[in-house]
C-alpha cells in the first residue's frame, strides 16, 4: 500500500485528480505512470475480470496437474506481414505454412511493440523493463566488456521460485561479462552467444571474401606500418554453455562451421528439455532465439526470394515451430502450453549486407528506429483451447508485457520485484478473451537513451523531431494519426495541435516517475571470464597485454569509463526516409 500512495500522491501532483480503485496483491507491482491513469478509470472492472481469468487457470491446471508451460521463440529484423500474412508473403517470395497455421489456429497480433534493436529487445522482454531502465540500449559487439547487471530480475528468475524448469537456447545477445550469462540470470541451462549474427563473419572464410576487414590478420600480408599488435581483438567465444551453479565452457570453436550448427544445436536443445520436463511432469519455460541466418550466403537457395531473411524464416525457423508443435502434441501437452513467437524489431533497412533481403512492408524505418517499422512486428500466440482460434486484435501490447503475462499464468506474481518500474502490463485478458480486450494504449518508443517517441492509441508524437524550427517555437509538427498515416511521411499540426498538451502531461509523468525510480547505469567488465576451457586468446582479455611498469596508466582502466562515451548525439531524425 505505500508503493500505491506514493503513484497516487504523484499523480495528484500531476494534476491528475483521481483515485484508484481497491487492489490484489498484483497490484504492488510498480508500473509506468501511464498505467495507474488506465487503472483508475478501469481497475474495477479489470479486477472483476482477473478474478475469472483466475478461476480459469486453477481449473486448467486441475486439468492438467501442473500450471501451464511456456514458450518464447523470438528471431531478428521481420517486418510486420512478412509471416502470418500469406498475400505479403506472396510479394515477399516466402511460405511459412506452420507459422501461419499457427497464427489462424491463435492469435496474430497488429499491434506488437517491442525495442528498436536486438539487445534492448531481449533485455525488455527478458525483465519486463524499457531497456533504458537497465542500460541495455547499446547494442552487444565484439569485446563489448558490458552486459545486463546482475540486479536485474529475469523471467527466468520468477519463474524458477514458483517451481518452473527454465532454459535458453540461441542468440542470448544480453553481454560478455560473466554476471550477463543466462545461467547467472536465473536459467537452469543456457545455451547461448553473447553477441549477434556478425559473428558469422568473425572468421577466415569472411576475411577472404573481404565480408570482414581486418579482424583475421593471420590470413594478411605483413603490414610494415602497423606499431599496435593490441589494436584488433584476437580472443572471444562464439558461443556458450552453462548450468545454473555449475561451469562455464565454450561450445566448439569460432569458425563459420561451428556458427551454422549453433541453431540447429539450440533446435534439438529446446526439444530435449521440453521431453524431459514432460516426462517429469514439471511446468517448463524456454526461450530459444534464432540466430535466423548466417551473413555469409549459403550456396543453395531455399525460398523464391533467394535472400537471408527468406530463407532463414522460411527453412530454419518455420520448420522449428512446425517440430515444436508436432513435440508437444506428441507429449500430449499442448492445450497446456502456450507458444508466443516474434520478430525483435524491425528490418535491418538502414546498411544491411548484401542479399539480406530486409525491407520496409506497411510502416516506414527499420530497425535503429524510433518509427513503426523500426518497432510495430510480426508476431503471433497459440495456446490450443485457452486462446481463441482465428483472433488478431488491434489492442496494443508490448514485449515487457509477456513478462508480466507470463507470470500471471505461471502464478508467479508474488516473485515479480516490487523495488522498481516494471512496464510490462498483464495482458492475460487480451490472450484468453481476444480483441478489444487489452489494457495497454500507450507506448514509450526510446532511440538509445532518449525518448524518441510516445504512441497513445492512434496518435503518435515525435519527441525526437524532424522539425527544429518548431520544436524551437513550441509548435511542432510531429503528431501522426497512425491509421490514416502508417508509414509517418505526414506530419500534423493544425489538425492534431489539440494533442501538444496531452502528450506534454504523458511525457512529464513519465520522466517525473523516473526520477522517483532512476534508470540505472551500464555494467562494465573484463569480457569472458568464469570459461572454464577458455582458449590462451580468451584468458589473454583480462591481461594488459603489455607490460603494466612501461605505461603511466592502468591498460583495462578504460572499462571503468565505457558509459560516459556519448549515444550518437546527432540521432539524425531522417532515419528510415
Amino acid at each position: 500500500m505505500k508503493l500505491l500512495s506514493q503513484a497516487l500522491a504523484t499523480l495528484s501532483l500531476l494534476g491528475l485528480g483521481c483515485q484508484l480503485p481497491g487492489i490484489a496483491s498484483a497490484r504492488d507491482v510498480v508500473h509506468d505512470a501511464e498505467y495507474y491513469v488506465l487503472e483508475a478509470q478501469h481497475g474495477e472492472a479489470w479486477a472483476a475480470e482477473d478474478a475469472e481469468l483466475d478461476a480459469k487457470l486453477a481449473a486448467l491446471e486441475e486439468k492438467h496437474g501442473r500450471p501451464p508451460n511456456i514458450i518464447h521463440v523470438m528471431w531478428d529484423d521481420t517486418a510486420f506481414g512478412d509471416v502470418g500474412i500469406p498475400a505479403i508473403q506472396k510479394v515477399r517470395g516466402l511460405e511459412t505454412p506452420a507459422l501461419n497455421k499457427m497464427a489462424r489456429e491463435g492469435m496474430l497480433f497488429t499491434r506488437m511493440y517491442t525495442e528498436v534493436g536486438c539487445t534492448p529487445s531481449r533485455a525488455a522482454a527478458q525483465t519486463g523493463r524499457y531497456a533504458v531502465r537497465s542500460a541495455m540500449y547499446n547494442i552487444g559487439m565484439l569485446r563489448e566488456s558490458h552486459g545486463i547487471s546482475g540486479k536485474e530480475v529475469t523471467i527466468a528468475e520468477v519463474l524458477s521460485k514458483a517451481g518452473y524448469a527454465t532454459a535458453f537456447h540461441g542468440k542470448w545477445h544480453l553481454g560478455d561479462i560473466e554476471e550477463s550469462y543466462p545461467h547467472k540470470q536465473g536459467y537452469d541451462e543456457a545455451f547461448f552467444t553473447g553477441y549477434n549474427q556478425i559473428l558469422s563473419l568473425n572468421n577466415v572464410i569472411a576475411e577472404q571474401a573481404n565480408a570482414s576487414i581486418g579482424l583475421m590478420e593471420e590470413i594478411l600480408p605483413p603490414d610494415p606500418y602497423k606499431l599496435d599488435d593490441t589494436f584488433v581483438t584476437k580472443g572471444w567465444v562464439m558461443i556458450a554453455e552453462g548450468t545454473k551453479g555449475g561451469e562455464t565452457l565454450q561450445w566448439k570453436d569460432n569458425t563459420h562451421e561451428t556458427y551454422l550448427q549453433i541453431d540447429d544445436e539450440a533446435q534439438r536443445r529446446t526439444l530435449e528439455f521440453i521431453e524431459r520436463q514432460a516426462k517429469a511432469g514439471k511446468p517448463f519455460y524456454v526461450a530459444n532465439y534464432p540466430n535466423l541466418t548466417s551473413f555469409i550466403p549459403a550456396v543453395k537457395k531455399c525460398s523464391r526470394a533467394r535472400s537471408l531473411l527468406q530463407d532463414g524464416l522460411q527453412c530454419n525457423i518455420d520448420p522449428f515451430l512446425g517440430k515444436l508443435r508436432a513435440k508437444l502434441e506428441e507429449l500430449g501437452i499442448a492445450e497446456n502450453t502456450i507458444i508466443v513467437a516474434m520478430a525483435d524489431n524491425g528490418p535491418m533497412s538502414h546498411s544491411p549486407p548484401p542479399g539480406l533481403g530486409m525491407a520496409e512492408t506497411i510502416f516506414r524505418g527499420g530497425k535503429g528506429d524510433f518509427l513503426e517499422g523500426g518497432v510495430r512486428v510480426v508476431a503471433q500466440a497459440w495456446w490450443p483451447g485457452t486462446i481463441p482460434a482465428g483472433e488478431m486484435p488491434a489492442d496494443i501490447i508490448h514485449e515487457t508485457d509477456l513478462f508480466t503475462t507470463f507470470a500471471a499464468i505461471a502464478g508467479a506474481t508474488k516473485h515479480v520485484p516490487t523495488d522498481r518500474i516494471i512496464d510490462g502490463i498483464d495482458q492475460r485478458a487480451l490472450l484468453m478473451k481476444g480483441d478489444t480486450n487489452g489494457r495497454r494504449d500507450y507506448v514509450h518508443i526510446y532511440a538509445g537513451p532518449r525518448l524518441g517517441a510516445i504512441v497513445k492509441g492512434n496518435y503518435k508524437r515525435h519527441f525526437i523531431s524532424p522539425d527544429p524550427v518548431g520544436e524551437a517555437s513550441g509548435i511542432p509538427a510531429a503528431f501522426y494519426f497512425l491509421p490514416g498515416d502508417p508509414r509517418e511521411k505526414t506530419p500534423l499540426l493544425v489538425n492534431m495541435i489539440h494533442l501538444k498538451h496531452p502528450f506534454n502531461r504523458m511525457y512529464l509523468r513519465h520522466m517525473t516517475w523516473k526520477k522517483k525510480y532512476p534508470d540505472r547505469k551500464e555494467q562494465h567488465g573484463v569480457p569472458w571470464r568464469g570459461i572454464a576451457n577458455a582458449t590462451p586468446e580468451v584468458k589473454a582479455l583480462a591481461e594488459p597485454q603489455m607490460n603494466r611498469d612501461d605505461l603511466p596508466f592502468d591498460p583495462l582502466e578504460y572499462i571503468e569509463h565505457l558509459d560516459e562515451l556519448p549515444f550518437d548525439p546527432a540521432m539524425d531524425p531522417g532515419l528510415g526516409d
